[in-house]
């Protein structure tokens, strides 16, 4: 895989910030804030092959309908690849399986919520359990933060 390096844990593929150019070319005011070609090749990949929780929520997101907003799966932002995006709410919803308990990757996902938040978007995580077997309060923390977020 050219100058990337590729790890996968669990169901993610990531790929780590060292590989990346430093000038990656892209925009980052666009909604992908300077995804590479390869993001968006990984980002196919992962949305064929969603996890069980991610189709469960990604039934409900795609229904919901707020001030015309809609949410992306697998979308490529900078070097990452959120589970879902809402670009106009500049929100990212991320559904974490139990490797994201791991000190190594809990380090990880803080670090690139850092990131992200530099560039000005929020992540809101959801436990696979908190998705399945309470799908109503997932879905109004979700909307909430769209509504904290757009006024």
């Amino acid at each position: 895989m050219s100058d990337f390096q590729e790890n996968i844990i669990g169901d993610t593929i990531f790929i780590s910030p060292q590989f990346i150019p430093t000038e990656t070319g892209g925009d980052r005011d666009s909604m992908f804030y300077g995804a590479l070609p390869i993001h968006f090749e990984l980002a196919k990949k992962l949305r064929d092959n969603q996890t069980d929780a991610e189709i469960f929520l990604w039934n409900h997101l795609s229904k919901i309908k707020i001030k015309g907003l809609r949410f992306k799966r697998q979308h490529p932002i900078l070097y990452f690849i959120a589970d879902f995006y809402c670009h106009k709410a500049k929100l990212i919803i991320e559904v974490d399986g139990g490797y994201h308990n791991i000190p190594e990757q809990f380090c990880y996902d803080i670090n690139r919520e850092n990131e992200l938040a530099e560039l000005g978007l929020k992540v809101v995580r959801f436990t696979n359990e908190q998705v399945f077997n309470d799908i109503e309060t997932t879905l109004q923390i979700i909307k909430n933060e769209i509504s904290h977020r757009i006024k």
